[in-house]
């Protein structure tokens, strides 16, 4: 592909004299397929003709970010295609001064110091800040490349991001052609903003897409892809096989599970400028049942120092969804009055439908757990400790805490105390500990395993 694209631009004045094939302004089809890896899927369609005599065809406006090895193009039966190139010349003062040689122009030439007068010319060439021109009387003069007035733009300059198709015509063609690309720069996030109430919730889930991919995209079909796809050099990613994905148009984002991902459908035409963000709602759940968790992660009890003090971190847990949700970050609040309060963000990882929520909000404010050791007791082979854990909540209602403290369960591990507990996981030690409000709570908790 480089070298294809460097023996064009060497010949690129040729090429120039054949590009007389018309593609339609405005695509008939479009779509845009987002994915979580910061690439895009392209697919358009254009109205072509051309006629036996032309060699060329220039689409322009793709994305300057386009991976040019990943162009599909499908031209009518035709045309037989021999070679393709990227183009995107950046209009410079030395472009376009090399790109006029030979042509007329007009020169700002000084006349007392205060004014001037504009001449036409013939450009001869030019080197910096320097040019040689033959004016309409057949002198030849030196001029400052500044004073030069350019008419046009040459059509060898492409100043839109394009793509060149070297083609054969077998007769004279009026057909729709295709193309499918990859871009870059261009990625999607979702966010949510969750409500709580007393005993329910609701749930608005947003797409978030942040194009900085080179282009604008004008009203195109709209999907996004959930899910974390390997790349390789060569990215085997095709457009019919994606396409075929596409849902029926409902008023709702839909979405599929497919291959272990989740294609998501947006039922509406979307613009997308470039350099921008666009939020389009996804989701939409009300009245989720919802539990209110408290819990604490205590250390190691082989690992403990002295005295350690921890806080207790506030959870909400949802109901089960029957929508799977794609990773993002849910902010939390909850109304006081009139006034809603955010009480803490949280990142949620994929979630599949039928899948429990748990979200972490933050630190309790009234809420604290103390362990300290009360004896300890080792020899060479065995560990013995007694720990005791205090617990108080300063706040005026009661509260319940979920105390984990790490501790495998095998058959040489004992844990011994007089209040009721489980293994969660076969990982940790777990108690439900109930506060009374503005309570004070004291647990000992002898641990015995070998070393």
């Amino acid at each position: 592909m480089k070298t294809a694209i460097s023996l064009f631009l060497a010949s690129s004045l040729f090429y120039g004299t054949l590009w007389a094939a018309t593609l339609s302004k405005r695509t008939a089809e479009d779509s845009l397929i987002v994915y979580n890896s910061n690439i895009g899927l392209v697919h358009e369609q254009r109205d072509l003709s051309i006629i036996q005599e032309e060699q060329s065809i220039v689409y322009e406006g793709v994305a300057s970010s386009i991976d040019v090895d990943s162009i599909n193009v499908a031209l009518p039966q035709e045309l037989e295609l021999k070679s393709q190139q990227y183009r995107f010349d950046k209009l410079t003062q030395n472009k376009l001064l090399e790109a006029h040689i030979d042509k007329s122009i007009e020169v700002r030439l000084p006349r007392d110091g205060q004014s001037f007068k504009i001449i036409s010319a013939t450009l001869l060439s030019s080197e910096g800040a320097k040019s040689i021109v033959r004016a309409m009387d057949g002198n030849i003069i030196t001029v400052n490349s500044d004073d030069i007035i350019f008419r046009d733009i040459p059509k060898e300059l492409i100043t839109k991001a394009s793509l060149v198709w070297n083609v054969d015509v077998k007769q004279d063609t009026n057909a729709p052609m295709e193309l499918d690309y990859l871009i870059k720069n261009i990625s999607w996030q979702s966010n949510y903003i969750l409500n709580l109430s007393q005993n329910d919730a609701s749930l608005d889930g947003w797409i978030s897409i942040d194009n900085r991919s080179g282009k604008a995209y004008d009203t195109v079909d709209l999907y996004v892809l959930a899910g974390d796809i390997n790349r390789a050099t060569q990215t085997p990613i095709y457009y019919k096989e994606a396409r075929a994905m596409t849902l029926a148009n409902t008023p709702q984002v839909t979405h599929e599970a497919h291959e272990g991902y989740h294609f998501y459908t947006v039922p509406f035409k979307v613009s997308l400028a470039n350099n921008e963000k666009t939020q389009i709602k996804f989701i939409s759940k009300t009245q989720i049942p919802l539990q209110r968790k408290l819990r604490v992660l205590l250390s190691d009890p082989r690992y403990l120092s002295a005295h350690e003090e921890h806080s207790v971190l506030q959870y909400v847990r949802l109901s089960a969804l029957d929508t799977a949700l794609p990773k993002g970050v849910v902010r939390s609040y909850s109304k006081l009055g009139e006034t809603n309060i955010l009480l803490g963000e949280s990142l949620l990882a994929h979630t599949p439908k039928e899948s429990a929520i748990e979200l972490e909000l933050g630190k309790s404010f009234d809420l604290k757990v103390t362990e300290s050791i009360e004896s300890r007791d080792d020899d060479t082979t065995h560990f013995r400790s007694t720990i005791r854990y205090t617990l108080k909540n300063s706040a005026n209602e009661a509260k319940t805490i979920e105390m984990l403290v790490p501790f495998i369960k095998s058959q040489n591990a004992t844990v011994e105390t007089e209040y009721p507990f489980k293994f969660a996981h076969g990982e940790s030690v777990a108690f439900e500990v109930p506060l009374e409000a503005m309570g004070t709570k004291e647990i000992l908790v002898h641990f015995n395993s070998l070393k």
